[in-house]
């Protein structure tokens, strides 16, 4: 995927694998004053009634209702390269759009799979929001998921130790959420200011 020309925009990509808070500190620079592009938001809009992918994801699998598709794709490799087939060209292509049309200076792209879609070809920075496995597990447990379900989401990422490797930021979301503010402040002190906020 190549560059695109931002116009003196700062794109920043928080990505993590399944249950790292991406999401969390995401929502931690719009407090900052960033703009949030959520793919995961996006993917949800493509299973709505008049989205361009709605016939194609009901004509293949039977049904859109996401968590019948969950159980589905995540079982089966197959079917998941799919559905992602279907839904990722959208997403991307009203990514590039949100970021063209947008007058906001900075903007953080949250994505689960931005690296694994090529996105992370597209953002200035690339933040890797870690997890330990323990922690990670327990919280997704207290938000319904077992051990197996976990395992299955993980199948479909790429490996953290790998996202690690190719991080500009790494923040550490172990520990209280005090904590991972003063990591996410410490970034937006170094790049934020740069573009004029």
């Amino acid at each position: 995927m190549p560059k695109q020309k931002k116009q003196n925009k700062l794109v920043l990509g928080v990505t993590g694998i399944f249950g790292s808070g991406k999401s969390t500190v995401a929502r931690m620079f719009k407090v900052l004053g960033a703009e949030i592009i959520d793919a995961d938001k996006l993917a949800h809009a493509c299973l709505q009634p008049g989205d361009i992918c709605y016939r194609k994801i009901q004509a293949l699998f039977g049904t859109v209702e996401r968590k019948k598709l969950a159980r589905l794709v995540f079982n089966d490799a197959k079917l998941l390269q799919r559905l992602n087939s279907i839904i990722h060209p959208q997403v991307i292509h009203v990514i590039l759009e949100r970021i063209k049309r947008t007058k906001a200076k900075v903007i953080v792209l949250d994505a689960p799979l931005l690296i694994e879609c090529g996105l992370n070809k597209m953002v200035d920075k690339l933040i890797v929001v870690s997890i330990t496995g323990k922690e990670q597990l327990s919280r997704l447990k207290k938000v319904g998921f077992n051990r197996s379900e976990v395992s299955e989401r993980l199948k479909a990422q790429i490996p953290l130790g790998v996202k690690l490797r190719i991080a500009d930021f790494i923040i550490d979301n172990s520990g209280t959420l005090k904590e991972t503010k003063r990591q996410v402040s410490e970034i937006a002190q170094q790049m934020l200011p740069r573009r004029g906020r």
